[in-house]
């Protein structure tokens, strides 16, 4: 669709597009002023489920056929347990086709269609027991599937346990896998589903996929079920997630329990794709007005969400962003919207920040587990931004001297970032030295960001798949001391209550910047290291504080840091690493000494 013609077709909506921003920005505001006055209401206290046995509840419409191929794996695999399809007014036979082929399975007739979400919190009602597994009609199921998901549920805080999921047809891209991510970007809401092979056991996810997932019955019920602000599909699992997670309980993902999926087997038959994407357009912005409370956020958000109407108008859609229909749809849902505003506010016991940060597996070890306060031994988690061998530059030769007398004293988990391929073979070594070893070739960063306030040296080296990498290991490696190298990889500090920060500064990284600019040369082209210079000086001042250790070689370097941030000065330790093991070279009279400095 070209720009007049989009322009044309949304022109009503661009001019009227402020009131449908403004007025729910208003009504937001005026109904937690309300709520912060009247105060929030005592939750329930938490209680285990039983997971002796479970109930599978699958809803269905129009779905006969994909419940005659696929209900018998689910049977199989149910052995004794209770299995339920809700048939959502099907117009296809299902429910006579169910009576008469399986017996077994207990049938509920909706007289009218409910969604997704109703069809689903009918079965949630009608189960008997404290389990219950939601499967779509499409999904085939492993005959072990459910014992690994029972064991999940390990405390009273699980909220929900997640199968792994692959497709039926192998050759498809895993575009869904289970293991769900999600955080906050440009004003709203991202997620993804991982594949990481590294996960073989019980991990955060950010929400249990609804077609795919176990859930503690009485903590659904509490939360309302799925809602049906979202209706008629899509993110009534994220938004529970979301809720859980301000709850204060927990989502899991299950890797040894294992389902097929028909992609959209159902829903990508009945609507079209413009439909569907317009319905998650219309969803994503309904989410945040429902769960985002921190005014800061839900601020950026509303902006972003304006903007992002007229971008789609100018440069056509985009899946990141909404369109002036997606706001208008959300706009009429704006009564629903908040009630369903106060019910989350009155059910959540942390704040956003925190629910996005806990499913993330470093955050997740550091507040739902119990470290050893003074480990002799702390597991340390070691990250270099530079190839360390063979040691042709400085850093490398501080940080190989470095690791080969911290193996000595503690298991040592290692991720280096390297230029080539063939550098993975030169850090052979530690695979004898350290406990275990992680290799990133050729990262790529985000090296584009015109207008930035982050330093360029700190986005070339910014990648979420990385950030990833640490907190895996963080979770699965219970690591207590995260060992960053260089102040560019500062960034991947988190805000941890048990797990140590300690940052090295090879160089604080705005002085050597300085020191550029201290020589003579011409003022204009001076500018842009000029810039840099605020950049990195802004970054590393408020990075700094997140560290619970700022080492260094220099006191010089200290002295000049200290100057910045006199509060920070207990942290800072100097004159470490300023030395050099002269035994390792020998002197060479014609020549560099091979694979070093020399």
């Amino acid at each position: 669709m070209g720009f007049w013609q989009r322009l044309g077709r949304n022109l009503p909506l661009l001019v009227v597009s402020p009131a449908l921003v403004g007025i729910p920005a208003a009504a937001m505001a005026c109904t937690d002023l309300w709520l912060r006055i009247r105060g929030r209401k005592p939750l329930r206290p938490d209680s285990r489920p039983n997971t002796a046995a479970a109930t599978i509840v699958i809803p269905n419409w129009n779905g006969r056929d994909l419940l005659e191929k696929y209900l018998p794996s689910v049977l199989t695999a149910a052995g004794g347990n209770e299995v339920i399809v809700v048939d959502d007014a099907s117009t296809d036979g299902s429910a006579d086709f169910l009576a008469e082929r399986f017996p077994t399975v207990r049938v509920i007739r909706n007289k009218t269609n409910l969604g997704f979400g109703g069809g689903s919190n009918a079965g949630f009602r009608a189960a008997t027991h404290d389990i219950v597994v939601l499967l779509n009609s499409d999904m085939r199921v492993e005959p072990d599937f459910l014992a690994p998901l029972l064991a999940g549920f390990t405390d009273e805080k699980v909220f929900a346990v997640s199968c792994q999921i692959f497709f039926s047809d192998p050759n498809k891209v895993r575009e869904e896998t289970g293991l769900t991510q999600a955080w906050w970007e440009n004003g709203g809401l991202r997620v993804r589903h991982r594949i990481d092979e590294r996960v073989d056991r019980l991990f955060p996810c950010f929400y249990g996929g609804g077609g795919s997932c176990a859930f503690d019955r009485r903590k659904f019920l509490q939360l309302g079920g799925f809602d049906e602000l979202l209706k008629p599909f899509y993110l009534e699992d994220t938004d529970l997630g979301m809720m859980a997670w301000k709850r204060g309980w927990k989502v899991l993902y299950q890797p040894a329990s294992r389902v097929f999926h028909e992609h959209r087997g159902t829903i990508g038959k009945k609507f079209s794709n413009e439909y569907i994407q317009s319905i998650l357009k219309k969803n994503f912005l309904l989410f945040c007005w429902k769960n985002i409370h921190e005014g800061p956020r839900l601020a950026g958000h509303l902006f972003y969400a304006w903007a992002g109407a007229i971008l789609s108008v100018l440069f056509g859609e985009s899946f990141e962003r909404p369109n002036p229909l997606a706001l208008w749809r959300a706009f009429l849902q704006l009564p629903q919207a908040l009630r369903a505003r106060v019910r989350a506010y009155d059910l959540a016991a942390v704040s956003d920040t925190e629910a996005f940060r806990r499913p993330m597996p470093g955050y997740f070890l550091d507040r739902f587990e119990k470290l050893e306060a003074d480990p002799a031994r702390p597991r340390t988690l070691f990250l270099s931004p530079y190839p360390i061998l063979p040691p042709i530059h400085g850093g490398a030769v501080f940080m190989s001297q470095t690791l080969a007398e911290l193996v000595k004293h503690a298991p040592v988990h290692l991720i280096v970032l390297l230029d080539e391929e063939w550098q993975r073979e030169a850090h052979a070594p530690f695979a004898d030295t350290c406990a275990t070893t992680e290799y990133f070739v050729r990262m790529e960063g985000r090296p584009k960001g015109f207008g930035s306030l982050t330093p360029y040296a700190v986005r070339e080296f910014a990648n979420d798949d990385l950030r990833w990498a640490i907190h895996r290991t963080i979770l699965l490696q219970r690591v207590d001391v995260l060992q960053i190298e260089y102040t560019n990889m500062g960034q991947y500090a988190e805000e941890f209550r048990q797990i140590v920060n300690i940052l090295f500064e090879h160089d604080v990284y705005f002085q050597s910047i300085g020191r550029s600019l201290a020589k003579p040369g011409n003022p204009l082209a001076k500018i842009p290291a000029a810039y840099e210079y605020l950049r990195a000086l802004r970054y590393e001042l408020t990075m700094l504080p997140h560290m619970d250790r700022i080492q260094m070689c220099s006191r010089a370097n200290e002295s000049y840091l200290a100057e910045f941030a006199p509060e920070l000065h207990p942290k800072m330790q100097s004159g470490l690493r300023a030395g050099i093991d002269t035994t390792r070279y020998q002197y060479q009279v014609n020549g560099r000494d091979p694979d070093t400095l020399l």
